[in-house]
């Protein structure tokens, strides 16, 4: 494999495997927005703001994680025949399926970043009572799809590295 590649998936994945530690912690912001909601409903007047920053919050965590959760392998798999295969079949069948996930993300990185023109345009405002400003939602899960499209690169250039049995 070239220098260039190599640097590439090193990067990509060290970049990702930090994120993806710090992003676990935010379980716990979860939690303190939803144990704050609780306790505003039944002691205090409800709040406007919980569910919605919760979401918020949820999808940052899903969106974020996803390129460590696609580095650790801990996406879900049929091993009904894939466990039973040679580390050369896995890997020849990953770096094919893998074009499709980054055609997906490619696409969904498209449409985001169309979204995410029109809510910084239009000052696109939720259609809730809070009414938060969808843009840093947005830009969020632009920047979280653009790291899972890298990542999945870099698990290309993996898998086409162990086919032809070279040192990434």
């Amino acid at each position: 494999m070239p220098r260039l590649a190599g640097t590439f998936v090193r990067t990509v994945d060290a970049v990702n495997y930090r994120m993806g530690r710090l992003i676990m912690y935010g379980i716990f912001i979860m939690i303190g927005i939803l144990l704050w909601s609780s306790i505003s409903k039944t002691f205090l007047l409800p709040s406007l703001w919980t569910l919605e920053i919760a979401q918020f919050a949820m999808v940052a965590y899903y969106i974020l994680g996803g390129p460590y959760s696609i580095q650790l392998g801990s996406n879900v798999r049929m091993d009904l025949f894939y466990g039973e295969w040679s580390d050369m079949k896995k890997a020849r069948f990953d770096a094919f399926t893998v074009l499709f996930l980054i055609f997906y993300l490619g696409v969904l990185l498209y449409g985001a970043i169309d979204s995410t023109s029109y809510a910084f345009q239009y000052s696109e405002r939720s259609s809730t009572a809070w009414r938060p400003y969808m843009w840093p939602i947005k830009v969020i899960m632009c920047f979280g799809i653009f790291m899972m499209l890298l990542q999945a690169i870099s698990e290309l250039l993996k898998d086409i590295a162990r086919i032809r049995g070279e040192p990434l």
